[in-house]
């Protein structure tokens, strides 16, 4: 049973919840947990969008960091490598995934927030990557998953500095894409989710792996990718239902086939 990363399903929404551990952050079971979460709720044909979610006043929590201090650098390489896996299986959810952020999002928190496609913070939220402050640099994602968001400007600020961003600051250079009260956060999270879980399941993904794949690619690489998820479409049910829809001047129910 998962102790630290929960997929909870409520019709076609699954929430995803990261529990703080009340133990280190580096328990070995918490990236296979992230990773059993991730893959569960991107197979299940009933989910159709996804919220990730912590707790009202921590988002998450990553490795604990001075629980790392003085263990051998190949044991902490390998279990960097294995939670790296678990927010990269997130990353590759073939769903919408919408962050759903209150409290605190600092370093890892941070970094599996990144992970989602849709930002939604509380205006107390506070959201940073600290580890310079401990002579370390973000290791889950951070130096790479922020600059392709915000810009290398932003991420080399925010990564240099170590000082975290209010809801506001975030959302005005990107980090975040939604600032609501602290209360209406899980209500707007689920809000968006839904509109999400209404679309064409199958379009949806390819939507997200051709922006996911094509960014930072030659725009030649990235048209190719573009081509090849637009053509693929023309096989699902939903496209079908879709057209007809149109052409009949009615609202389409898409099935998700």
């Amino acid at each position: 049973m998962a102790v630290f990363v929960r997929a909870d399903k409520d019709g076609p929404v699954a929430t995803i919840r990261v529990v703080r551990p009340k133990v280190s952050g580096v328990d070995p079971a918490v990236p296979g947990e992230m990773t059993a979460a991730a893959e569960e709720v991107g197979r299940d044909d009933a989910v159709r969008a996804v919220i990730l979610r912590g707790s009202k006043r921590v988002f998450a929590s990553g490795a604990d960091l001075h629980g790392m201090a003085g263990r051998p650098p190949a044991e902490v390489r390998a279990h960097t490598e294995r939670l790296q896996a678990g927010f990269s299986a997130m990353a590759a959810i073939p769903k919408p995934v919408v962050a759903a952020i209150s409290g605190y999002a600092l370093g890892g928190g941070l970094e599996l927030a990144l992970c989602a496609d849709y930002r939604i913070a509380g205006r107390g939220a506070r959201l940073g990557l600290p580890e310079i402050r401990l002579g370390l640099i973000p290791g889950t994602g951070g130096t790479q998953r922020l600059p392709r968001l915000v810009g290398p400007g932003h991420a080399k600020k925010l990564i240099f500095g170590g000082r975290p961003l209010t809801a506001q600051q975030a959302l005005e250079i990107g980090l975040v894409d939604e600032v609501v009260a602290d209360e209406d956060v899980d209500h707007a999270a689920r809000s968006l989710a839904e509109e999400f879980a209404q679309g064409p399941t199958a379009a949806l993904a390819a939507a997200k792996r051709a922006v996911d794949e094509g960014f930072g690619t030659p725009l030649e690489t990235g048209m190719g990718v573009e081509c090849r998820e637009f053509t693929g479409l023309f096989a699902t049910e939903d496209h079908r239902i879709g057209i007809d829809a149109f052409l009949g001047g009615a609202i389409p129910t898409f099935t998700g086939r």
